[in-house]
């Protein structure tokens, strides 16, 4: 590994991790009440949380306005979509999840998702030969960055072979990034799913990876095949949670995995799909009570490994689920430990309020729904409540990519998916605007940043350990030389004890 000694750096990052982003003040239990947004959450209308947003030009930069932000807080621009990183590979495109970890000498290294969905043979992320599917170009890159100067220092591909690497989450003892592929393509399929290895695997990145290094991305199969989007480590059993987007118009599951030895994901464990006590086949996509505790119990999955000739066989992941009494979710995204017992995740398209969105099966899609997730140990069933749905746009639209914050709240990155026109005078010329939507530990709901550049997503929202630094990405779609900076990473700072987050 170049340029940390491996120990060193393993050494540090563990003792540190629970120092920071995992402090008491982020383990403290989200208390929400009331969550549901009133008149008052109009956008543009609402002055709580850190206040309104205005544009603020980036730090040291010609005056470009990527961002809208409260007063005193400021950002900066780094990891480009097409510039050059240090291993000499352009910065791949499509920018998703992400995690910080501590690194040497003050440093923070960041771990972010490619969600490249190039055909077979095509794609942005070069494969090495440590690729697990060499015609795959998705991957993860690393990025190491320094708080002090605000200037990134190193960045390079740190995975490679895989595919359509979506969101993810922290493994064992903050020293992994576990990268999951939200596709199930492969060698059973024909057209652009057709790959000559299966896909839809989670593969784990280890912190002290270098560039270069010798590694071979193997995939976790144990943890099951299907459309990953994000997961979870409970850091005191080693349970992974796992949440499915199964897209529209398909079933989508809420997962753990419960492996041999916490410290191995690869050799081996348990997969199951939660299901509602005494209620079969819940379908919790509407109609559902917030803060109504929901007996948990968990189903086995017995093909953890299953073959996809069409999108959604009977013998899915999911549908081996579903057909033992495991509960429905719409589109399941982003998903974070916090940092004691709890667990939280988002449906991009629950609720009931509706966006005008139909899926084939005839589900009226919703504004989105945030949920907790309770466990009560390594053999325990658990508790679920739904903490939080959208009421509409101006609320939050279509969650996807979250976390908790150092001082226990949720930001919650928008993926505005839905087909209403979704103006914001703070992002004028933009139709589908997309925001950082604040989630306070008193159940606030409120507008912390807009992307005013495009109509991309901001994805991939991780602090720094140390809890004052914010990153997130601006997703980007291509990397077109009209067009140089339709993507990258943004760093924010400014006074974040003057508000919940």
């Amino acid at each position: 590994m170049t340029p940390f000694d491996r120990r060193t750096f393993l050494g540090r990052s563990a003792k540190v991790a629970g120092a920071g982003l995992f402090s008491a003040a982020a383990v403290e239990r989200l208390d929400a009440r009331a969550a549901l947004a009133s008149d008052k959450g109009r956008r543009g209308g609402r002055r709580d949380g850190y206040g309104g947003v205005a544009p603020v030009s980036e730090a040291g930069s010609d005056g470009r306005k990527i961002l809208a932000l409260p007063a005193g807080f400021s950002y900066v621009a780094f990891g480009k979509i097409g510039s050059i990183m240090s291993d000499g590979t352009p910065t791949p495109l499509a920018l998703d999840g992400m995690a910080a970890f501590r690194g040497l000498g003050g440093q923070v290294r960041l771990i972010r998702n490619h969600e490249d969905r190039s055909p077979s043979g095509t794609g942005s992320v070069p494969a090495d030969s440590g690729a697990y599917d060499p015609t795959a170009r998705g991957g993860t890159t690393t990025l190491d960055f320094d708080p002090r100067t605000r200037k990134l220092v190193r960045d390079f591909v740190s995975l490679s072979g895989t595919t359509v690497n979506c969101a993810g989450g922290y493994g064992r003892r903050y020293r992994s990034w576990i990268s999951g592929e939200e596709t199930t393509a492969g060698p059973e399929r024909t057209g652009a799913a057709f790959f000559p290895k299966r896909h839809g695997y989670n593969f784990e990145v280890p912190l002290d990876r270098g560039a270069g290094d010798p590694a071979v991305a193997e995939p976790l199969v144990a943890m099951g095949r299907f459309a990953h989007e994000a997961c979870a480590t409970d850091q005191r059993t080693g349970i992974v949670y796992q949440t499915e987007d199964g897209g529209t118009g398909q079933g989508s599951g809420f997962y753990r995995f419960i492996p041999d030895r916490p410290r191995d994901l690869a050799a081996g464990g348990r997969l199951q799909m939660l299901a509602v006590e005494r209620r079969p086949r819940a379908d919790l996509r509407e109609g559902q009570k917030p803060h109504r505790a929901l007996g948990v119990r968990w189903v086995d999955i017995d093909d953890v490994d299953p073959a996809y000739p069409t999108k959604n066989p009977a013998g899915s992941t999911f549908n081996q689920g579903f057909s033992q009494g495991g509960a429905k979710f719409n589109r399941l995204e982003g998903c974070w430990y916090d940092g004691k017992d709890g667990i939280f995740f988002a449906s991009t398209s629950g609720g009931d309020v509706k966006n005008g969105d139909v899926n084939p099966d005839g589900y009226r899609e919703g504004f989105g729904q945030i949920w907790e997730y309770r466990s009560n140990g390594r053999s325990g069933d658990g508790r679920l409540q739904l903490v939080y749905e959208s009421t509409g746009s101006e609320a939050l639209d279509s969650p996807d990519n979250l976390c908790v914050t150092p001082r226990g709240g949720l930001i919650l990155c928008e993926d505005d998916a839905s087909s209403d026109s979704d103006l914001n005078r703070a992002a004028p010329g933009i139709e589908d605007v997309n925001r950082l939507i604040g989630y306070s530990r008193r159940g606030e709901v409120f507008e912390f940043a807009v992307n005013r550049l495009n109509d991309s997503e901001l994805a991939g929202a991780t602090f720094s350990p140390n809890g004052k630094t914010l990153f997130v990405n601006i997703f980007g779609e291509s990397a077109s030389t009209s067009d140089p900076n339709e993507g990258m990473t943004l760093a924010i700072t400014g006074p974040w004890d003057k508000g919940p987050l």
